[in-house]
């Protein structure tokens, strides 16, 4: 069963200037300097992304979305999916571009103030991609698809704040000099396409 959702009930953590929210297509023009990342590795913190959620208590479902980003061209320049509960307990899936030969594909989960990040390398001219991000608890699974039809596995995580109540949706952001437009389309909830694990039993 799918659902789509009404983008009215999206709402702004950090408004950025310049966007654009129809029934069906959310746009967002990046401005410079805006990033999400918390200390690990270079040691300082960024919690300037425009960043647009919808809440809530549903504890398990899924969360699709098609991205749309032609004109990034500047390192770091990123869009994706995002489930963010404050400046420091946060998670995103997303395309970095690099450089053009190629960008980054990856997640970042952040617990208690400290990032990762898991990469993979794919082709600069990779301009489209689609997420799904799916909720079991407090425990949550990124994955990726060129089609909307076969997914990829990204990230398997814990949220140490996962629990109750929450917020997903978009975001997008230019870490250097740079803006693009983002797009994003075919939003909808699903049930939870993140299945029980069929294997061991818990302890």
């Amino acid at each position: 069963m799918s659902t789509s959702i009404d983008t009215k009930l999206f709402k702004w953590v950090r408004q950025p200037k310049n966007y654009e929210i129809g029934d069906d297509r959310i746009s967002i023009t990046t401005m410079l300097h805006t990033d999400l990342w918390q200390r690990t590795y270079y040691h300082f913190r960024n919690d300037n992304a425009p960043v647009l959620q919808i809440e809530t208590e549903e504890q398990y479902f899924s969360f699709v979305v098609q991205t749309h980003f032609e004109d990034s061209h500047q390192r770091f320049d990123q869009c994706g999916v995002v489930m963010y509960l404050d400046s420091e307990n946060w998670l995103k899936g997303s395309i970095e571009y690099e450089n053009e030969s190629f960008q980054h594909l990856g997640s970042v989960v952040t617990n208690h103030g400290y990032s990762d990040w898991a990469t993979v390398e794919i082709p600069a001219d990779v301009k489209s991609m689609w997420y799904r991000l799916s909720r079991r608890e407090d425990d949550y699974c990124i994955e990726n698809s060129e089609d909307g039809v076969v997914w990829k596995q990204m990230r398997v995580c814990h949220l140490h704040k996962g629990k109750g109540k929450i917020r997903f949706g978009i975001y997008a952001c230019s870490p250097e000099d740079s803006s693009f437009t983002a797009v994003f389309t075919d939003m909808a909830v699903t049930e939870c396409a993140w299945l029980a694990h069929d294997g061991q039993q818990p302890d």
